[in-house]
């Protein structure tokens, strides 16, 4: 079996899976518009980081970093800011997905840092 090249994508997976079930985990899925920003949510980016942690690509990465900002940004996009619990968890989920991808892409010599052996002009 193939090594992980990077642990934090089967982290991200698990975070997907989160999201998927949060909803009636945390009692919001009476809420329809968190209820389904959570779960396509959750469901995107599972399968993303299952496609990050068996075949790693840096668009992978740039991805799940996409997938923070909205989610992050969803409960006033899309209007369960004032649903406190949905709305926290949106955007700590956020804050660990965005906080692992980027370790990923700083981190891997492969990704960013190719571009930090350039020479300067």
């Amino acid at each position: 079996m193939k090594q992980v090249k990077h642990w934090q994508d089967p982290v991200n997976a698990v975070a997907g899976a989160w999201l998927i079930v949060s909803p009636w985990v945390l009692g919001f899925q009476g809420i329809s518009p968190a209820m389904w920003t959570m779960v396509a949510t959750g469901i995107v980016l599972g399968a993303v980081a299952l496609g990050a942690t068996f075949v790693p690509k840096q668009w992978e990465e740039w991805t799940e970093v996409a997938l923070a900002v909205w989610l992050a940004a969803s409960p006033w996009l899309v209007g369960f800011a004032a649903m406190e619990t949905a709305m926290v968890n949106a955007v700590l989920v956020a804050a660990l997905i965005l906080v692992l991808a980027l370790w990923v892409l700083v981190t891997d010599k492969d990704y960013l840092g190719g571009m930090m052996n350039r020479p300067a002009h």
